[in-house]
C-alpha cells in the first residue's frame, strides 16, 4: 500500500473525538429531528433539506468545484458547462430524498423496509452466493438509496453485514445499529478485522460502498475515460477468503418510492497478486461507471472522486503498469487489510449520521457533501 506512514482512519471519520456532552447532543438531536421526518409528509423535509444543500454548493466554493469537476467526467463536458451545474444541482436535491428516507427507514416495520426491493429483483443472488466457495462481497456506489437492499436481502432470511465506523459517535453508532437488527442486518465496526474475515469465511453476505472519493494509495483504475482509484477493500478482502464480489446498482424507480436492484456480473478473484487485484477492482469500476451513466441525477458522492492534476493521473496510470505486470501473489497481512478497509467503510452508520450533520452544525460522518 502507499503513504505507509498515513495513519489507520476511516476515510471521512471526524479526526477528533468529540465531548461526551457532544455526543450526546448529536444523539439527541438526531432523535428529535429523525422523529419530526418521520411523522410529517416527506415532501416538507426533503424540501427543506434540498434547498439548503444546494443553497450550500453556490455559496461554498470547495463544495462546488468538487462536485462539477466529478460531473464534468461523467457528463463529459468541461466544469465550467452549465449542464454539469445543473447535474450538480439536482444530485443535491436527489441527495436530500435520501437523507429523509434514511430517517424513516428505521420507523418502517421490516416488512415495508423490505418491500422497497420487489423479491424478483433479488432472485438471481441465491445462485450466485451457492456458488461462491466463500462468502458473498456486495459491492454497491452512492446512487439511489444503496441501503435499501440490506432489509430486502435480509428479509429473505439471508446472513446480511455491514460495515461502519463506531470510532466518532459511539453512541450514535449503537443507535444506528439497534435499528438495523431490526430488519435482521448486522452492522459490524471496521476496524474488528476478526469478525469482518468470520463473517465471509462463514459464508455471509457483506456490502461495501466504494465511492467514497479519490485517495492515491487506492488501487488504479479507469472511470469515464480518466484514471482515478478505488478502495483496495473489496479486492483484497475476496482474494483473502475466497469470497465471490458481486457489484450492485440501486436505482429509484419512476414511483420515486421503490427501488430496483441491479447486480452485475459476478467474479471471483484468483489471488492476491497485484495483478489480480489490479483487474478485479477494475471489474468494480466498470460496473459504477456504468450504474452512474444510466443515471447521473441519482448519484450523490460529493468528494472529489478524480485527482487533480494531470500528473497524478500519469502517475496511476504508470503504477497500474506496473501492477498488471506483476503475478506474484502477495501476503495479505492484517494490517494490509486493514489499510484497505480504511478506505471502504458502509454507509449505514455514515448515511444517517449526514442527516444529522444537516440538523446541527456538527460533522458527524460520511457522506457529508464537501
Amino acid at each position: 500500500m502507499r503513504n505507509q506512514g498515513r495513519k489507520l482512519e476511516a476515510p471521512h471519520r471526524r479526526l477528533e473525538p468529540g465531548s461526551r456532552l457532544l455526543e450526546r447532543g448529536v444523539v439527541l438531536g438526531y432523535r428529535v429531528v429523525a422523529w419530526v421526518v418521520a411523522h410529517v409528509p416527506p415532501s416538507l423535509p426533503r424540501f427543506l433539506i434540498a434547498r439548503g444543500a444546494q443553497v450550500s454548493y453556490l455559496l461554498w466554493p470547495s463544495k462546488r468545484r468538487f462536485s462539477n469537476a466529478n460531473f464534468a467526467h461523467v457528463l463529459g463536458l468541461p466544469p465550467g458547462d452549465r449542464r454539469v451545474r445543473w447535474a450538480a444541482m439536482a444530485a443535491y436535491g436527489e441527495y436530500a430524498r435520501y437523507v429523509v428516507e434514511m430517517m424513516r427507514l428505521p420507523h418502517l416495520p421490516p416488512e415495508a423496509a423490505a418491500g422497497l426491493i420487489p423479491n424478483t429483483d433479488l432472485d438471481a443472488v441465491e445462485p450466485i452466493w451457492n456458488g461462491a466457495e466463500g462468502g458473498l462481497i456486495f459491492t454497491l456506489g452512492h446512487i439511489g438509496n444503496p441501503e435499501a437492499i440490506a432489509p430486502a436481502i435480509a428479509s429473505r432470511g439471508w446472513p446480511t453485514n455491514v460495515l461502519a465506523d463506531d470510532s466518532a459517535f459511539p453512541e450514535l453508532f449503537a443507535l444506528f445499529r439497534k435499528q438495523r437488527e431490526r430488519w435482521g442486518v448486522r452492522v459490524i465496526p471496521w476496524r474488528n478485522l476478526r469478525e469482518i474475515y468470520g463473517v465471509l469465511r462463514r459464508r455471509e453476505m457483506l456490502g461495501l460502498l466504494i465511492d467514497w472519493g479519490y485517495r492515491d494509495d487506492g488501487i488504479p483504475v479507469r472511470m469515464f475515460g480518466a484514471w482515478t482509484t478505488l478502495p483496495a477493500g473489496p479486492a483484497t478482502l475476496a482474494a483473502k477468503t475466497r469470497s465471490r464480489i458481486l457489484p450492485v446498482a440501486i436505482r429509484r424507480r419512476e414511483d420515486g418510492r421503490t427501488f430496483h436492484a441491479e447486480p452485475f456480473e459476478a467474479f471471483d478473484v484468483p489471488s492476491s497478486s497485484p495483478a489480480d487485484l489490479l483487474a478485479a477492482t477494475q471489474r468494480i469500476a466498470d460496473c459504477l461507471e456504468r450504474a452512474i451513466a444510466e443515471v447521473p441525477e441519482q448519484w450523490y458522492s460529493f468528494k472529489p472522486m478524480w485527482p487533480a492534476t494531470p500528473e497524478e493521473g500519469a502517475a496511476l496510470e504508470r503504477r497500474a503498469a506496473e501492477m498488471a505486470a506483476s503475478r506474484t501473489p502477495v501476503t495479505i497481512t492484517e494490517a494490509a487489510a486493514a489499510a484497505a478497509l480504511a478506505a471502504t467503510e458502509s454507509a449505514l452508520a455514515g448515511a444517517e449520521a449526514m442527516g444529522a450533520a444537516a440538523a446541527m452544525p456538527v460533522e458527524v460522518g460520511p457522506p457529508e457533501p464537501a
